[in-house]
């Protein structure tokens, strides 16, 4: 891995062509944003280390996956920067990315071709999508975990990992969820946000 620094980043451990990549999302995001408001236009000076380094960290701590699937994706995050990494590192992971906002599901598929991605968009609701059968799953910024975990059933394998990040009132949102549903919790503390953490969970089922 090569270490580079993005515009008005932090230091990314990447390669030259993964940054690349990330950096051409970047500009289309850029690009497309005051049309869609794909991220808050107060968060765009911060695109690197809010957005992009915030969803890297979710890659980061991903099993390896046949079938990642991301739920209410948005702007792509963390859908299209996983995506981005699992190019390079394991090419043959495949990416669905749920997001029934037409115009957002427009910008998905354009980043997905500008940057080469083995990624598919559906434009619908999350509880309308035939069941996927996902390794991993994960959603960013999306809902309340007990919400997130009745999503993450519809479309999830017998083995699947999912991945929320959460920030500072996490775990009252576990003790919540735990009230509705049995599942298994690994934590790992956020890089970009001090009270932030990163919700690892399997083995979900209904109480």
């Amino acid at each position: 891995m090569t270490v580079i620094a993005g515009p008005g980043a932090e230091v990314l451990n990447v390669s030259r062509e993964t940054y690349e990549r990330l950096q051409d999302f970047a500009e289309i995001l850029i690009k497309w944003n005051p049309k869609i408001n794909l991220i808050s236009r107060a968060s765009l000076p911060d695109l690197w280390t809010r957005h992009i380094a915030d969803s890297m960290q979710v890659f980061d701590v991903a099993p390896k996956a046949q079938h990642w699937v991301d739920i209410g994706t948005g702007g792509g995050f963390p859908g299209i920067v996983a995506a981005i990494l699992a190019a390079e590192t394991s090419p043959d992971t495949r990416f669905t990315l749920i997001e029934s906002d037409q115009r957002k599901s427009a910008f998905l598929r354009n980043a997905v071709r500008l940057c080469n991605l083995n990624a598919t968009i559906l434009a619908e609701r999350i509880e309308s999508v035939a069941p996927q059968g996902a390794d991993v799953i994960s959603a960013r910024a999306l809902s309340d975990l007990t919400t997130l975990l009745g999503y993450g059933e519809r479309h999830a394998s017998a083995d699947c990992t999912m991945i929320f990040p959460k920030g500072k009132s996490w775990g009252k949102e576990v003790d919540d969820a735990r009230t509705a549903w049995n599942f298994e919790l690994e934590t790992a503390r956020s890089k970009t946000e001090p009270e932030a953490v990163l919700l690892i969970i399997k083995g979900v089922s209904r109480d």
